[in-house]
């Protein structure tokens, strides 16, 4: 969506202005106005982060960004699911087939492999989503490109704090401090998060800590220090059968109601517990006008224990417990100047990754007594190293030619410890090396000041990940699945981006991608998946956006996302399980639809806004089989502000789902016992109070 940063005049000969688009940094690594990009890029504003907001999940901020699949799985075990352009919409833990990063600092392992729960969004100030061609230049498994930019530190030291209750004995608690001292930009910022969740056995909490510090050491470089930590606890409830989301109040499922579990969550006790610390260093020196180089460089470490049924009833249960250790860089080179009397941006870079998993697994359950055996013990490592060089060249005074090329070598490495004890434990170590040269090439013609027509192609490389390639069989001594192929997709998109009136832009993409070898579940059992490639998979697509801005405070939003995502040839696996041609891939709507009327009244502080959501059924399996059922919510939200001297206060109330509304918020893709839906929460409120106090 655009956002209002500035305005400009439209042409010498009228009074009428323009709302400017954002300037992003993701698209050329360079600050650029998005409107003269050919890259589908949208930004998602600190208002929008935060406004009648948790601030827990991006899924509460995406849901408004075309070609973005945003669940949330009202679940605190496992991050939301995200997805673009169907490109990460079968991952069951993390973010798949999407770039997560923070100020430049990636929170997506070597493999492809993200969680961007690592950051506390009460500290960002903007998020950049990108989709299309062009994210393959951020490397292995980039369907799209989400980076979270975190908020800058005022001229005047300010601290703060928020207070949150909602349903569910819902808690959140914030506090900060920001300001600058002696050259020095800081940010300090602390969370705390309860809630009993809206289904039986949905428990969690959260504590987690930001720190940021911005040094500027001369007027040409400067440091920016980022740490991040958390620590976590939540229940894990698990999936419904159709069975148990059929029922209503008045008429229960043999579960109870929607927000009951299945026997096996409760037996085996389903639970995860996780920590992560992470710590980025960003160095930017300018060394003249036309040349400058950045150096990032990061490194942490992330525990993650979770208990899991291993049969339909859950008295056999097992424990994966992983100990992660990652660090890597970034080195670039960018040059600016002019060829042939012809502008042109360019940049070189390097980048390297490494992540070491110890990997033990242990059956914590058997027949319902408590047990602790040992059935795997191993380590994954898996590094890249990374050449790409991307620019612009602008070839006529209104068309630009943008180019890159990535070369991207990733290795995944298993060393089993696990070699001699009970029988068939042989030993399963070994290696796997993936390369690949993913191009990219788009122009954009500048019709006129207010309207752009863009093209652009590219090809994508998405490799396996270890979650993908961590079994071979769902047996308790299978190895890793290391013949698994990397899938390759050609991605082609045209589009327009135009100021329709001075007061309005609207964004239209069209994109088809043809995937080779894409990488699908081939069984769910015993709490293990194993994973296998497909032949090939298309998809086609059109987004929209719309965004409004009116006198009197009144302003309108809208965007529309289509998607025919479907295997595009017939195939079937090793368990003689065919999946059609033309079948859905599970997890992907054909349609999402997003609308927001709001009002800002000024001389109370007050704003209201109201939100439409529509998504339509989805597929829960490759075989089609089941989906559930298409949806429409309403939302509203409403707030106030006052100050008083140096404070500031807030106040604002939330109500999600206002039509109580029984519907499916998420599906898990190919379960095993069919345990796909993930009911959402019925009518839910939100009550936040903040206060800050900035110094003279």
């Amino acid at each position: 969506m655009s956002a209002c940063v500035s305005q400009q005049s439209f042409a010498a000969d009228t009074n009428a202005s323009l709302i400017v688009s954002p300037v992003v940094v993701t698209a050329t690594r360079n600050a650029q106005n998005s409107f003269d990009l050919p890259v589908a890029i949208d930004v998602v504003d600190q208002k929008d982060i935060r406004d009648g907001q948790l601030q827990m999940t991006l899924s509460e901020s995406l849901i408004r960004v075309p070609g973005i699949t945003a669940q949330n799985r009202s679940n605190q075990s496992q991050d939301p699911q995200i997805s673009s352009r169907g490109f990460g919409s079968r991952s069951s833990f993390g973010v798949r087939g999407i770039r997560v990063y923070v100020d430049g600092i990636p929170l997506t392992m070597p493999d492809g492999q993200g969680q961007p729960g690592v950051v506390d969004l009460s500290i960002i100030k903007s998020i950049e989503v990108m989709r299309g061609p062009f994210s393959a230049l951020y490397g292995n498994s980039s369907g799209g490109v989400i980076q979270m930019l975190s908020q800058d530190a005022p001229e005047k030291p300010e601290v703060g704090a928020t207070t949150m209750y909602g349903s569910y004995n819902t808690k959140r608690q914030i506090m900060y401090a920001t300001g600058k001292e002696a050259g020095v930009e800081y940010l300090l910022n602390i969370s705390n998060f309860e809630t009993d969740g809206y289904r039986d056995r949905s428990a969690g909490d959260k504590q987690a800590a930001t720190a940021k510090f911005k040094f500027n050491i001369s007027d040409d470089t400067k440091l920016t220090v980022l740490a991040n930590w958390f620590d976590q606890k939540a229940q894990d409830p698990g999936g419904l059968p159709r069975v148990a989301v059929t029922g209503t109040a008045a008429s229960p499922s043999v579960f109870g109601d929607r927000k009951g579990v299945a026997n096996a969550v409760v037996n085996a006790n389903t639970r995860v517990e996780r920590s992560h610390t992470q710590v980025g260093f960003n160095l930017e020196h300018r060394i003249n006008q036309n040349n400058s180089l950045s150096f990032m460089s990061f490194a942490g470490v992330r525990d993650n224990d979770q208990v899991l049924a291993v049969n339909a009833q859950g008295s056999n249960a097992r424990a994966s417990i992983i100990s992660r250790k990652f660090y890597g860089s970034d080195l670039r080179w960018d040059n600016t100047g002019e060829v042939l009397s012809k502008p042109y941006l360019i940049s070189f870079g390097l980048n390297y990754g490494k992540s070491s998993d110890e990997r033990l697994d242990k059956n914590v359950l058997i027949s319902g007594v408590s047990v602790n055996t040992l059935n795997r013990d191993e380590d994954n490592i898996v590094d890249n190293f990374d050449q790409y060089i991307q620019g612009k060249l602008s070839i006529l005074n209104n068309l630009d030619l943008h180019a890159g090329l990535r070369r991207t070598n990733v290795e995944l490495k298993v060393r089993d410890n696990f070699t001699t004890t009970g029988a068939g434990n042989g030993d399963n170590s070994g290696t796997v090396k993936y390369k690949k040269t993913t191009p990219v090439i788009g122009a954009v013609w500048k019709v006129n000041p207010a309207f752009n027509i863009y093209a652009n192609f590219g090809r994508g490389f998405e490799t396996p990940s270890f979650l993908e390639a961590g079994f071979a069989t769902v047996a308790p001594n299978s190895g890793p699945n290391l013949s698994l192929r990397p899938s390759e997709s050609e991605n082609y998109e045209i589009g327009a981006k135009a100021f329709i009136t001075n007061n309005t832009q609207a964004n239209l993409t069209l994109y088809k991608v043809t995937t080779d070898n894409e990488i699908i579940t081939e069984n769910n059992n015993q709490g293990r998946t194993t994973f296998t490639n497909a032949n090939k998979t298309k998809r086609d697509g059109l987004e929209l956006s719309l965004d409004s801005r009116f006198d009197n405070g009144l302003s309108l939003y809208g965007s529309y996302t289509f998607l025919n995502a479907k295997f595009d040839s017939a195939y079937t696996n090793r368990l003689n399980r065919t999946i059609d041609a033309g079948n859905r891939i599970p997890g992907t709507y054909r349609s999402q639809v997003y609308g927001e009327v709001a009002w800002k009244y000024q001389p109370l502080g007050f704003t209201t806004a109201f939100e439409a959501r529509h998504n339509s059924q989805v597929f829960v399996d490759d075989v089609n089989s089941d989906a559930a059922s298409s949806y429409t919510l309403f939302n509203i939200r409403a707030g106030f502000q006052q100050r008083l001297a140096n404070w500031q206060f807030s106040e604002y109330l939330r109500i999600e789902n206002i039509g109580d509304k029984d519907y499916i918020g998420s599906v898990r893709i190919n379960d095993n016992n069919s345990r796909f839906f993930e009911a959402a929460a019925g009518r839910n409120y939100l009550l936040g109070l903040s206060a800050n106090y900035r110094f003279n």
